[in-house]
């Protein structure tokens, strides 16, 4: 398996960027199909099948006590290797001993809560977690922001291929069109700079890059938060100007929540869990929450209105009767 291995990965890795999958996707996939391999004893996949697959995810569930999210991250890996790289259809997996999936409310802040996190965020991560509880947005959906996505005349702000690979339009909050404008001149600095020094232009997902060449040097698609530093692309080796990492910003939000004494458990997420239970809070229908958030099912956001209630579920207690 030794030199079979890479080979494995290689195939792996060209299926993938042949459908676009992200970076980090990628990287996922890798490693799990490296760790279905390492259970089998190093056998190729070729020579296993169904049960194997059904004793590795088992033994995810049982030995390893993982979460059913990453149990099922582990299969859709293993799936993709079969039936996408090695052309193989798996058959049911029926004796797979599935990991419980917890069911729990999201955690939301009060806006006094919000207000007192921001109060605490260094300036260059105050405008970011702003946006993300002012816009409802994903902390990667946010960070990938390009100049072309803002629509300062109608305030609103486009999400392009989302989780789903969906697009959608969302508000961009008054409070915020002047620091975004500051903002931009910032990056327009970085990307001045850039085509200066003659750096590689910025990435393109999919083919986009082969339809419109000039289009990674071109002003419209810079990135609203760029790095600081270029960094190398590990997929095509040009060295470029990327976004902001996420770490930065989770370990902002992390240090904010800690100095504005919240006992929360508080990330970036939780921002876009505000957002939306503070619309409904504020009157707004769930259908037009959910179009803002891009949930494909309104059952999903369903799941703000038990945040809602107040405790015991709205009930009065006869102690304060």
């Amino acid at each position: 398996m030794e030199d079979a291995e890479p080979r494995l990965l290689d195939l792996l890795r060209a299926e993938l960027r042949k459908r676009h999958y992200s970076l980090s996707t990628e990287r996922t996939y890798v490693h799990w199909v490296v760790r279905f391999v390492h259970f089998c004893g190093l056998r190729h996949p070729r020579d296993l099948g169904g049960p194997e697959v059904e004793a590795f995810l088992s033994h995810l569930a049982v030995d390893r006590n993982v979460a059913a999210s990453t149990q099922n991250q582990a299969l859709a890996a293993v799936l993709f290797l079969y039936r996408d790289v090695l052309g193989i259809e798996l058959p049911w997996l029926d004796e797979v001993t599935r990991a419980k999936k917890p069911k729990r409310l999201p955690v939301v802040l009060s806006r006094v809560e919000v207000e007192s996190l921001f109060s605490q965020l260094p300036a260059d991560q105050a405008l970011p977690a702003r946006l993300l509880y002012g816009s409802g947005l994903r902390l990667m959906e946010c960070l990938r922001l390009r100049v072309k996505d803002l629509d300062f005349e109608r305030q609103e702000l486009m999400v392009r291929d989302g989780k789903g690979g969906k697009d959608r339009m969302t508000m961009i909050p008054r409070s915020l069109l002047s620091p975004l404008r500051r903002q931009l001149e910032e990056a327009r600095a970085l990307f001045s700079a850039d085509r200066l020094a003659d750096v590689a232009g910025v990435y393109l997902p999919g083919a986009l890059a082969t339809k419109y060449p000039n289009a990674p040097i071109q002003w419209p698609w810079f990135w609203v938060f760029p790095a600081a530093r270029l960094s190398v692309d590990p997929r095509s080796g040009l060295e470029r100007r990327h976004h902001d990492v996420a770490a930065r910003l989770q370990r902002a939000v992390r240090v904010a929540a800690g100095r504005a004494g919240l006992v929360k458990p508080a990330t970036p997420h939780t921002l876009r869990h505000s957002f939306a239970t503070h619309l409904l809070q504020g009157g707004y229908d769930i259908r037009t929450v959910q179009e803002l958030l891009g949930h494909a099912d309104v059952s999903t956001t369903m799941i703000y209105t038990h945040v809602l209630n107040r405790g015991g579920r709205g009930v009065i207690s006869p102690l304060d009767l």
